[in-house]
Parts: C-alpha cells; structure tokens; sequence
C-alpha cells in the first residue's frame, strides 16, 4: 500500500472524498489487462483489493501490486504511452478516475492541484531513489546511519502515515456506500 500512503498523506478529507464520488468501481476478473503497453492510459486506477501483475515484453513480470497501490501515474504525468502491460491475476476491484475528470478538478481547484502534484513527485522521487539504489549507482561509498535505505518511508511522510491509511479506508467504504 505504499503508494497510496505518498498519495494521500498529502490529499486532504475532501479530495479523497472528491476522488470517491468521481471516479467508478471496477471490477476486473483474473486475466483482464487493464493497461496495454503502448496503448495511452485514459484513467488513473487505485487498487482495492486483489493482485495486478505488471509486465514488460521480453522481460516478464516486473511487480506484483496490491491494495492501495496506484496505476497509470507516470503516463498521466507525462502522457506517454506504458512501456508495461498490467493485469489482473485474480478477480480485483480498482476504482477508476478518468483521466478528463482528474484534469479537470487539477484545472479547478488550485488546493487540490498543488497537493496531487505534490505526491505525484514525493511519489515518483522515492520510486527513482529506490531505482537508483536497486541499480547499484553511489554504493562504492557504503551506507552510513544518515543513510536511508530504499524501502523505508521518508520520515515527513511517516507523520501522516497513520492519517494516509484512515483516508484510504474511508476512500473503501465510500466506495461500498457506508456513511462516513
């Protein structure tokens, strides 16, 4: 669920909330691509539940991805076409949010705009870092104890850790049409 801990930590109640009611539930059977490498992604989906499978041709299977995770990031950030393809291993749920709609609130609410760019780039820094690190760049030196290592969470996010997973289990039981 690390994704959706750098997303949320910097959305605040009403945008999670707004992400509920904007976007639609998703049901996938096991096997159904989601995302076609190549294919311009439309939608940004956040895992409910179930297992994804993340794939590059010629390579294979990159992740397995589950709740709370976040697809379609990077493509909707720069628009460029996936190089993976994504599928559901077994029957998932995601919620959708098209890719109109999320520029569209991004176009007018400011608020909103600044802390989803914002996570977006936390989000997208630690996935670099983390890359950078699993690469082997910079190891000549050793770690030290200022050093952080790639799968721990940055201390910041850390603060609201505990408020990011509140969020994204309201966001589930909205999605299930519970009062919240």
């Amino acid at each position: 669920m690390r994704k959706a801990l750098y997303i949320l930590s910097q959305l605040d109640d009403r945008d999670v909330e707004w992400m509920a009611n904007a976007g639609t539930r998703r049901s996938l059977t096991a096997g159904e691509v989601i995302i076609t490498a190549g294919k311009q992604v439309e939608s940004l989906y956040i895992v409910l539940d179930g297992k994804i499978s993340v794939g590059v041709k010629d390579i294979g299977e990159i992740a397995r991805l589950d709740a709370g995770e976040i697809l379609g990031e990077i493509s909707f950030v720069d628009s460029t076409p996936p190089y993976s393809t994504v599928t559901a291993l077994m029957d998932s749920n995601v919620l959708e949010l098209p890719r109109a709609t999320i520029e569209k609130q991004l176009e007018t609410e400011a608020g909103f705009a600044g802390r989803f760019y914002k996570a977006l780039a936390i989000f997208l820094a630690d996935r670099l870092r983390n890359t950078v690190s699993h690469l082997g760049y910079g190891n000549e030196e050793g770690l030290d104890a200022d050093t952080s290592m790639g799968d721990e969470l940055d201390d910041n996010l850390l603060d609201n850790v505990s408020l990011a997973g509140d969020r994204f289990d309201r966001l589930l039981r909205q999605l299930q049409g519970e009062r919240i």
